[in-house]
Parts: structure tokens; sequence; C-alpha cells
């Protein structure tokens, strides 16, 4: 598609902006105190006892969202020059000391968590917020909501910050005392309101409520629907807001294969976060150690093409969304896991090159503006040949009608001499892009959009370099719809993002309906249509996909969509389709595959719980039977034992070989206390030949500050002969200044 057409159908669409919104909803006067707040969640202090300025009333969001919720809440918000207080009272229908909750570990998740959550939307544009929450058993999570919180992969809870809560269980209730440093959050200088919701879950009754109603086909955390939180004087900045977190490490790795041993050795290095006034952070690292990050999970790959992981180092994530939510999923021009990572073939694992230094300033410039700046350099790696590199990427975001937002980037990759030390360029060896993109999101949260136009620059300047992409589409109470148009060029080539493949042009449209029946176990279910086709001019048509789906979910949160599949395949490159060293299939040669396939998901309140997905039938031009998925065992809040497992066992005519693909990971999670973790996890896979054992304990021996200690082995299955082993201790600490 064409960069005019593009934009033709941005201002098309843009009238979108002016359907009205629900009217508005009553908002929630925040106190202003001057008397110290005990946390303890025994809620004695004046400013609790007074029957002035709390909320109650919270509206169910599930099963249904036509009522008031069963077990009710009541909030109340207070304020001083440095902490914003909330105190929450969740009541029950009768006694009760058996609340659900997965781990004592920060930052839990799942519709089987009873928990407290506060979305805090400081800037008022309806798309990006704040979330902290609690559990009955005082385990704390925090994250940050972006891109309106359409979806669940739109909330981020990697994010960590330094906040203080208590929380306390009595008879036919539990009880919430938090405490947020202002210095945690960004905001505008001078403002009297925020966007703010509390949502509620509770495993007793399978019930989600908020204090804002939200319409149940959209996503608890979505930001759109919100009320005001009022401050009775301007929010200022107050003092300085600078945080320092210097770690040490000592580590060792033993390569066995390539016979290179790094002995122990210390490290240091450190983060810091200076807050620039109260709407921007400037980040800074220098020789940043992610070891304790862990290990991602292996996969059976099938595909053609390269899988996505997602990123979890903490230094990428503050207002990660100026730089990730550009593009799609599949064609994302900034990918920050290019940073710093490289895959060691020996192993399969991903494994750090190190980062010598790196800057980050982020936030808002203004209620419209925001902005964002990055720059990382990496060391050498003579072992693995690799040359160190610096990336700097910028990133400006203006808001446009009620929510949406055009945005530019700029990215620069270039590659550093080696011989000159690795801070001199390598001259011609460089890789950039710029890019503009709308993103619109109507004033009732029905529409939504995206459109964008990126292009890459290399020494070479080939032509057709660009790629661009619209969509389009409509979400009511029953009824869901959306159309998305990419063309990706021959020579696109955005080194520092993630798309698997170039030189395309894609069409995709999706239908679905949903019904709720008003009485029965069943909480929604319907039908759906999911069609995909992509071609090139050279070759036609290369892929179809075209699905079949119906969908039923219960109240209990059990879920089950079962699907009829069409695929179409054309081979460009020759594919081994077990990815096992097999004879390949020809290049030219084109399948056309009928499968069917599900996905099924438990009751998580349960203390044994599956989830999984599967596929049977036609495969290229053999069969194949899939399944993946996890079985967990939860031990009360204090271990978690699960099992994941992916199994595919492929059939195909000669040349080509039969395989049965087999990846085992027994995870082993205990939680001795919410200072104390010790996590195991074991992953044996036959397509890589691999077991690969990751072990780390964790102490939180202070608030945002931890002890670890790593163990990383990797074997040959066959032998247990050991090829790549890692051993690190870390201890890092959050000093505010």
């Amino acid at each position: 598609m064409k960069f005019g057409t593009t934009l033709l159908l941005i201002f098309l669409t843009g009238s979108v902006e002016i359907w009205a919104k629900d009217p508005i909803l009553p908002g929630l006067q925040a106190t202003r105190i001057s008397q110290p707040i005990t946390i303890d969640a025994q809620l004695e202090e004046d400013i609790w006892l007074s029957d002035e300025h709390w909320t109650d009333d919270f509206f169910q969001f599930f099963p249904s969202d036509t009522s008031f919720a069963t077990a009710q809440t009541k909030v109340k918000v207070a304020y001083d020059d440095k902490f914003l207080y909330i105190a929450a009272v969740m009541y029950n229908l009768g006694p009760r000391d058996d609340y659900v909750s997965t781990s004592l570990r920060r930052d839990f998740r799942g519709n089987q968590n009873d928990g407290l959550s506060i979305t805090l939307d400081t800037f008022n544009d309806g798309t990006n917020a704040y979330l902290f929450g609690v559990n009955p058993y005082g385990v704390q999570r925090e994250g940050m909501i972006g891109n309106g919180g359409l979806t669940t992969t739109d909330f981020n809870l990697a994010w960590d910050n330094k906040w203080f809560s208590v929380a306390k269980i009595y008879e036919d209730k539990w009880v919430a005392e938090i405490a947020i440093p202002f210095s945690t959050l960004r905001y505008k200088e001078g403002g009297k309101s925020w966007n703010v919701n509390f949502y509620r879950i509770d495993s007793e009754y399978s019930e989600k409520s908020t204090w804002s109603p939200i319409p149940r086909n959209f996503n608890v955390t979505n930001v759109a629907f919100t009320r005001k939180l009022y401050f009775s004087e301007p929010l200022n900045k107050n003092g300085a807001n600078m945080s320092l977190i210097p770690y040490t490490a000592v580590g060792g790795n033993w390569n066995f294969q390539t016979e290179v041993h790094e002995p122990m050795r210390p490290s240091f290095g450190g983060d810091a976060k200076v807050g620039v006034g109260p709407a921007l952070n400037l980040d800074l690292t220098f020789n940043p150690d992610f070891s304790q990050v862990e290990v991602d999970e292996q996969v059976t790959n099938l595909d053609r093409f390269e899988i996505f992981f997602p990123e979890r180092r903490q230094f990428f994530l503050e207002n990660a969304d100026l730089f990730a939510d550009f593009g799609t999923d599949r064609i994302r021009p900034f990918f920050s896991r290019r940073i710093g990572v490289d895959r060691d073939e020996s192993t399969g694992q991903n494994v750090q090159n190190q980062i010598l230094y790196g800057a980050r300033l982020s936030g808002k410039l203004t209620d419209e503006w925001r902005v964002g700046a990055m720059n990382m350099h990496t060391a050498n790696d003579p072992v693995r040949g690799i040359s160190g590199k610096n990336f700097t990427v910028a990133a400006l975001q203006k808001k446009v009608f009620e929510r949406s937002n055009v945005g530019m980037i700029l990215i620069n990759r270039e590659s550093m001499d080696m011989r000159k030390g690795g801070f001199a360029v390598e001259r011609g060896d460089y890789n950039r892009m710029a890019g503009l993109d709308y993103n619109l999101f109507s004033a009732d949260n029905k529409w939504n959009g995206k459109f964008f136009y990126h292009k890459t620059f290399e020494e070479e300047n080939p032509s057709d370099a660009g790629t661009a992409h619209a969509q389009l589409s409509f979400n009511d109470t029953n009824f869901s719809v959306g159309l998305a148009y990419s063309y990706v060029g021959e020579n696109y080539n955005p080194v520092v993002g993630y798309t698997p493949r170039n030189n395309y042009q894609r069409i995709s449209p999706e239908v679905g309906l949903q019904f709720f029946p008003s009485k029965g176990k069943v909480n929604r279910h319907g039908p759906g249509l999911r069609s995909e086709t992509l071609w090139n001019n050279e070759l036609g048509i290369t892929d179809e996909l075209h699905t079949l789906f119906y969908r039923v979910q219960l109240h209990s949160f059990a879920e089950l969509t079962l699907m009829m599949n069409n695929q179409f395949t054309y081979l460009f490159f020759p594919f081994d389709p077990t990815r096992t060293g097999g004879e390949p299939l020809g290049v030219g040669t084109s399948y056309r595959n009928n499968y069917l396939s599900f996905d099924v998901r438990s009751d998580p309140r349960k203390v044994l719980s599956i989830r999984g997905v599967g596929q049977v039938g036609e495969y290229f031009h053999g069969t194949m039977s899939n399944f993946s998925g996890t079985a967990a065992w939860r031990m009360g809040y204090l271990a978690n034992i699960s099992m994941n497992m992916s199994y595919s066992r492929i059939r195909l005519p000669a040349p080509q070989q039969d395989a049965d693909l087999l990846l085992l990971g027994p995870r082993v999670d205990l939680t001795f206390t919410k200072s104390l973790f010790w996590t195991t996890f074991v992953q044996y896979n036959n397509q890589i030949d691999n077991i690969n054992i990751n072990t780390r304990v964790q102490w939180r021996y202070a608030p945002v500050s931890d002890f670890f200690l790593v163990y990383t082995d990797n074997y040959f299955p066959s032998n247990f002969a050991s090829k790549q082993r890692a051993l690190v201790m870390k201890l890092n600490y959050w000093l505010n200044i």
C-alpha cells in the first residue's frame, strides 16, 4: 500500500473520534492531610474514621455487567506532600478465610487471585496508566498499562518500583492500606485531577468488580473507562527525585564445547533513575547485568520463521510503549531484545552480550506531547566474533482528538570497529529506520485502528525498503469486526526490530459474535471467523490461513475454543518441517492442509489446573498431531509445581523423516515468605538435543532490593555431558535520594 493511501485512511477514520462518550460519572475527592498515616491495615487514623469521601457501589464486570457487585468494596483516598494514600475495605457475604493466592511472590496475575488493583492515569490521556495491586496476604504487584489496555498484553508486570502496603484479613472482610510515593509516579506539575479506577477479583463468587463500570466485552484494565480523582490543591514537584540501584556480582561461565572458560570474577555496575521534572524520567545504566532474569521458556519450533520472546529486563520497561508500540506484532521496527542479547547456537539459549552503558529519557513534555530517546552501547565479543554496536532510538508522540495519537520514530544501529577498541564506527556498517504511526482510539472505545509507514536505510540504499499498514476494528457487546492490510517491501530490513519475513502483502479480515446466556454455567459463547492471505508480485499467493472457531467461557473462568483450519503454504526456500536436519522440502512446492485445533483452559482457582492447545490433521504432505500446555498444582500459596509439555507426532513420506518431538519443562516455585523465593526450571528439548536447568534463589532483603543466586547448566540428553554451565551471585540495592 502506498503512503498516500494510508494517510487517506487516517483522515477518513478520524471522524470516529467525535462519537460521544457515556455520561460522566461522579468522581472521587482525595483529602489532603497533615498528620502522618501508619500503614498497618487497621484504619485507625481520623481520616479513615470519617464517613466523608468514601466511595462504594462497585459495579459487576464479570460474570455480568448489568448490576452492582455481589461482594461490595469501599475505597477512600488521601494525600500529603510525599504520598498518595489509599484505604480499601473488601467485604464478603459472610465469614471467610479461604482466599486464593497462587504464591507469595510479587506480581501475582490471573483470574484466580483474590486482590484489589488501582489504575492511575496521571496524565488523563486515556491510553497509559500505572497499576498497583495487593492481595489479602499483602503480596504486592505493580505494572504499566499502554495502548489503552485493550488486551492483556498491554499490561506489563515486569516494571518494579518502591511503594508500601499492608493487608489484613478480618472475619467478614479484608482490608488494604497503601502508600504510593509521588516520586514513584510521573504526572503533570500543577494538575488537580487524575483518571482512576479500582477493580477487585473475588475467587469465592467468580466475580470481578470495578468502581467505574466497564462493559464486559472489554479488558478490565481498559484505561478508557475511568473516573476522576480530584485533588484540593495543585500537585507540585516535591524535592529531588532520584534513585540509585548499584549492584555487585560474581560469576563464572564454562563452555565445554568450545573449551572457553571464564573463571569466577567480580563485576560492578548499576542503574540510576532521575526524575526530570514530575513528568520525565531519565534512566542511566553502566555495565548492567541481567543474569537474574529468568530464561525463556523454550518452544517446539515448527514454523519457518523466528520465534518472538518478550522483553523481561527492567531497564527497558518504563514507558516501553513509547518505543515498542510502533508497528504491529509482526512488523516491529524496534525490539529491545536486539540490544545486549545474542543466541548461543550450541544450546539454543539466548545469552547476554555485554552492554557497556545506556541512557534512556522518556515521559511527557506537555499534556499532548510524549518523548522517548535512548542510546545503548554493547561490547566486543571476540570469542563469538561479535563486534560492539551502538543503538540510538528517538520517538515523539502527539495526542490528537480525544484519545488518539500520532508518533514518529527514528532508529540507528552502527557497528563498532573491533580493531579500534570497539568505540570507533565501522564505516558503512549501519542500519537506520524512520517511521510514522497513527493510533486510533475512539472516544466511546468501540473503534480502534493503527496506520503506519516505515522505511529502512542502508549504505547500498536499496529500493522497495518500506512497509505500510492499515488496520481498523469495531468491538461492541455482541459483535466485533476488523480488517487489516500490510505491505512489506522486498528490502525492508529493520535489524533492531522484529519482522520475520519481507516481500509480501497481507490482508486479514476477522468477525465474531458473542452471546450471554441469562441462565446456566456458560457465561458467554459465540462463533468467529479469522482469515489471512499473503502474496507478492513474483509468486502470487504464498500463504493462506482461514479459521472458523467457536469459543465457550464458563462462569468459573474455564474456557474452550474449537477451530477448523484451512492452510496454504508455498515454500520459497528449502524447509525441513521437523527442524531436525532431515531432507528439506523443495523450493517452489506448495501444500494445502486441513486440520482441527483446540484451546482449553480449566478453572484456574482449583488446586490442579490445566491449560493447553493442540491440533490434529494434515501437515505439509503428511500428518501431525500436536499438544502443548501446562498442568499446574498449587499447594496453597507456598508452592507451585507445574509441568510444561509439548509433543508433536509428525509423519511424512520419504525422503522426509518422521519425528516425535518432545519438550518437557517441570518447574518448582517455592515462596517461603514474601521475601524469600526459590525457583527451579528444567527444560528437555529433543528438537535441539538439549537439557537446560535453571535454578534461582531470590532474597528481597529490603524494598526492591535483592540478593540472587543463579545456576544454569545445559546437557546432552544422551550421556548428560555438560555443554555449558554458569553460576552467578548478585546483590543490588534500591536507594532513594
